[in-house]
């Protein structure tokens, strides 16, 4: 599996870019143009859409995607949340994208797409219906956990009790795994373990 981050211009999450065959592709939290403009670049076909959340800085180019027929997909408890007032109320009103969910995923869920396998992992905290997907050895974290921070538990569904049980439910995971945030650099998870510092 190859790994493609594709990193925001102006305020937007970090993209990535799966591919096993360097043809076909998934991509996780399409937020802006950079995203077709890599694909368009590596030649790749992007096959499905798979959001860790539904914040509007994750889902910027869902309805481009949507609209050429590749199916979006998230977490069972986000599909609700992302097309709510709630979350379109954030910062003022923010633009959602026209699209809808074509497949969710619930806590433990494997499956393959592209010729990756994935399992999802329930983490709710930064919103209630937050996924992290695991593929390999990485873990693409969403806004759950970040290089040395964690995501902010104050937006509509957030719960900070609940996303330090996330944080300590991924560190509970064994062995160690590349990390993928949604913002920032990329870490470890053995390296989040010993030297983040919000969650012991």
């Amino acid at each position: 599996m190859r790994v493609i981050k594709v990193e925001p211009e102006g305020f937007a999450s970090n993209s990535y870019i799966l591919t096993a065959d360097d043809k076909t592709a998934i991509v996780i939290d399409p937020a802006d143009e950079g995203v077709i403009e890599s694909l368009e670049r590596e030649n790749l076909s992007c096959k499905f859409v798979l959001l860790t959340h539904g914040h509007f800085d994750h889902v910027g180019m869902c309805g481009e995607f949507y609209k050429n027929g590749v199916p979006v997909c998230c977490g069972e408890l986000e599909r609700e949340f992302i097309f709510s007032p709630e979350n379109r109320g954030i910062f003022g009103g923010v633009f959602i994208p026209a699209f809808e969910i074509s497949r969710t995923f619930k806590d433990g869920e494997k499956f393959t797409l592209c010729g990756i396998s994935f399992t999802a992992i329930h983490t709710p905290g930064h919103t209630a219906g937050s996924l992290c997907y695991i593929a390999e050895d990485c873990i693409f974290t969403g806004d759950t956990l970040f290089c040395r921070s964690i995501g902010r538990s104050d937006l509509p569904t957030g719960d900070m009790r609940r996303l330090s049980a996330s944080v300590k439910k991924l560190f509970s995971l064994e062995g160690d795994y590349k990390i993928y945030p949604g913002h920032g650099e990329n870490s470890t998870l053995e390296a989040e373990r010993r030297f983040n510092p919000y969650i012991r």
